[in-house]
């Protein structure tokens, strides 16, 4: 197809937008549902503990999240470019590159963890009273990392391909089952948090097996799968994970921030009323609705994506610059709507989680009022980020996807949690926010003038 004739290049960009982002951003918000699905289960069918378990599992999840966003994120911006220069040949190799890298790394990660799982569980803040719930979460959920590894970059894929819903119901089709299962392993059966793993790991596979369809079933567009471009193609996976860095350099920060986090907890818990497992678990549920929150935002960004890439390919200036501004108006806006309910209604999303003991919705309240206490700048500084992931930019939009938590958050964590206890360790997020947004701005501004400018010479030239 020639690239001016693509609706990518011709349909108005609200309602490209809006047709990319929901797919997306259901799609994100299904995914962070997987733990906190089985989070809200495990607390009323276990209790706190149980809870507190599924968060030390987090950083595991995340972890496995980065690797495919480095090479699923990164294949799709690099697909985006190629077919607005109607280059397909290096798109459809740039596929099979990708496939291949998920399944050999996606196996070994699931084997590494499986061998140092214990020594896993304690670096990642598991206290004694959790440990035998954290060890029966997360081996189970190591399984499923090669399957939900390979579905999360194959959905990035079918979304550049121009099918975003569905890429959506990949997700969309686990979520569902997982949600159906929980109960019945958990309460039915009396699994308990074995049960909520195992709800989890049929979810996802059910999930890799809907992805693969796609492309068995030959449903493809513009892209498509051939057997012969399986072999890793290094030059390819050397562009593809550059662009995908800013990606896995944000999933790895959270990783490493909640395994911090998880430890400073303990530690400063451990020093005040509350004890080191209220603390661990509480902000294990205000990390995850946050989580839940963000994916809204980061659907938004990712709908975006193959709108810029392809525009920014095909040189239309003015369209990208349009798309940039309406994504990044569209999430500062849900980012305050988000502020607003944590806020104000903090109480009652803690309460939903099965546990009201004062000392844990007390606890849990503030975490959200001072942990999540700028969410409201959250939508613009990932936008931002991402948008010079789909331009081909991965060292700009790398650096700002560390500024927020490796930069800021992790160092914030010592030195508040150091001077003010555990009160300053729930303050450094508010903090590391706010310094975020604020380089953000000083990137985004040149770069608006320079698609201004870069728009206007296109038109002077076609008068």
């Amino acid at each position: 197809m020639n690239p001016d004739q693509n609706p990518l290049a011709t349909k108005p960009v609200g309602k490209l937008i809006l047709s990319y982002a929901v797919p997306s951003i259901i799609a994100m918000v299904v995914n962070a549902l997987y733990n906190i699905v089985d989070q809200i289960f495990i607390g009323h069918g276990v209790g706190y503990l149980g809870n507190a378990a599924t968060t030390v599992a987090f950083p595991v999840i995340t972890i496995g999240l980065a690797i495919a966003l480095l090479f699923g994120n990164g294949c799709a911006a690099f697909i985006s470019l190629k077919l607005g220069e109607n280059d397909t040949k290096d798109a459809n190799a740039s596929l099979g590159s990708m496939t291949t890298s998920l399944i050999i790394i996606g196996t070994l990660y699931m084997v590494f963890g499986l061998i140092f799982l214990d020594p896993l569980l304690n670096i990642m803040g598991a206290t004694e009273n959790i440990m035998d719930y954290s060890r029966q979460y997360v081996s189970i959920i190591l399984i499923g990392q090669p399957f939900v590894i390979l579905t999360t970059g194959l959905s990035n894929v079918i979304r550049a391909d121009g099918s975003p819903k569905y890429s959506m119901s990949c997700m969309l089709i686990g979520a569902i089952l997982n949600t159906i299962l929980d109960p019945i392993f958990i309460f039915v059966f009396k699994w308990g948090v074995t049960g909520a793993a195992l709800a989890t790991l049929i979810s996802q596979i059910v999930s890799f097996v809907v992805a693969i369809m796609y492309f068995a079933m030959k449903r493809t567009k513009n892209v498509h799968f051939e057997r012969r471009m399986l072999k890793p193609r290094f030059d390819l996976l050397k562009t593809t994970t550059a662009l995908g860095l800013s990606s896995f350099v944000t999933q790895i920060s959270v990783s490493i921030v909640n395994i911090v986090l998880n430890n400073s907890l303990r530690h400063y818990g451990a020093l005040s009323v509350y004890g080191s497992d209220i603390p661990l678990s509480a902000m294990g549920i205000v990390t995850k609705v946050g989580g839940i929150m963000v994916s809204i935002l980061v659907g938004i960004s990712i709908g975006a994506q193959p709108i810029l890439g392809y525009n920014y390919g095909a040189k239309h200036f003015s369209r990208v610059k349009k798309t940039y501004q309406l994504a990044a108006t569209s999430a500062t806006i849900v980012a305050i709507a988000v502020w607003l309910v944590f806020i104000f209604f903090p109480e009652g999303i803690i309460r939903s989680f099965g546990d009201n003991a004062p000392e844990f919705v007390e606890f849990g309240a503030l975490c959200f009022r001072s942990y999540q206490g700028a969410m409201f700048v959250a939508g613009f500084q990932i936008i931002s980020s991402n948008y010079f992931q789909a331009t081909g930019r991965p060292v700009k939009a790398t650096f700002l996807s560390m500024t927020r938590q490796i930069i800021f958050l992790i160092p914030l964590i010592f030195i508040f949690g150091a001077l003010f206890g555990l009160t300053g360790v729930l303050y450094s997020n508010f903090v590391a926010d706010l310094s975020a947004v604020i380089l953000s701005i000083f990137f985004i501004i040149p770069e608006m003038k320079r698609l201004t400018k870069l728009a206007k010479e296109q038109e002077l030239a076609a008068a």
